[in-house]
């Protein structure tokens, strides 16, 4: 997620649209910012002018300023009780609302405190309980869970590759856009490939049916959360009999740990990368 917390002022293009909500998508667009990050912006923009309405009567935010914007996080870290990546994220959003969007930059947008982040340390799985979690998951979620694993991408990486991207001669996977917006090359296991291909195969089977049909030929990306399921986060722990609170980027952090257990060569700056 994008830490907006920026002094800086850069000279932006005017808003083409009158609603609020939709000048929020307009800049984030603008700025190219990830899907995930418009999607919480919007979210928080929309809530602080619900919220408003509790408060005295709807409000457009020009007509707030930092005192309610210190009542709405306070109201969210006692009332609601969120994490402080959420209070931190809400207070993001709403300080892009104010200096992207509203084009304002007051004294209080630097004097509002943060809260401290937390440092925890990440659920690793032994090899023994990577085996028991891929073994129960099936077809192509298990080979995307075997692919996680065997790469150290995130479930979005994962779920963005193409196949283009899939180099079977140099062993590699071209990783496009990942965090921070930032390309990188991960090293894909020779025991993937059979797997990789069949699976391959299978989407071009698919490719070809869709364009037969006059579909598109290509994914899209806003679609991906509907169209792949994130199965297998929880159920395949608890079937397995593994007491620990795991998700999909649990294979992440696995894969550094048994990468580095094994004599592998990572640098501080990956080993760093890994566990984000």
């Amino acid at each position: 997620m994008y830490r907006y917390n920026r002094s800086d002022k850069v000279d932006r293009p005017a808003l083409a649209s009158t609603r609020l909500l939709d000048q929020v998508r307009e800049r984030i667009r603008y700025l190219h910012y990830s899907l995930k990050t418009e999607k919480a912006y919007l979210y928080w923009a929309r809530f602080f002018v619900l919220w408003s309405a509790k408060t005295g009567g709807m409000r457009h935010p020009r007509d707030m300023g930092g005192a309610e914007v210190e009542a709405f996080l306070t109201m969210l870290a006692n009332e609601r009780q969120v994490s402080p990546a959420t209070h931190r994220q809400a207070l993001n959003a709403l300080l892009f609302l104010y200096r992207e969007v509203l084009g304002l930059d007051l004294p209080w947008m630097n004097q509002i405190g943060r809260p401290p982040e937390r440092k925890r340390i990440p659920v690793v799985f032994s090899t023994a309980e990577v085996q028991q979690v891929l073994s129960l998951i099936p077809s192509a979620e298990g080979t995307l869970a075997r692919l996680l694993y065997g790469t150290g991408m995130r479930l979005s990486e994962g779920l963005s590759l193409r196949v283009k991207d899939v180099d079977f001669d140099r062993h590699v996977v071209v990783v496009r856009s990942g965090k921070g917006d930032k390309d990188r090359v991960v090293m894909l296991p020779r025991s993937l490939e059979p797997t990789l291909r069949a699976q391959l195969a299978q989407a071009r089977a698919l490719w070809a049916t869709d364009r037969a049909h006059g579909h598109e030929g290509v994914y899209l990306p806003h679609a991906l959360e509907a169209k792949y399921p994130r199965t297998g986060e929880s159920w395949a722990c608890a079937s397995a009999s593994i007491a620990k609170h795991a998700t999909v980027h649990t294979l992440r952090h696995s894969f550094s740990t048994h990468l580095v257990a094994a004599g592998g060569a990572i640098s501080p700056l990956d080993a760093l990368q890994l566990v984000e």
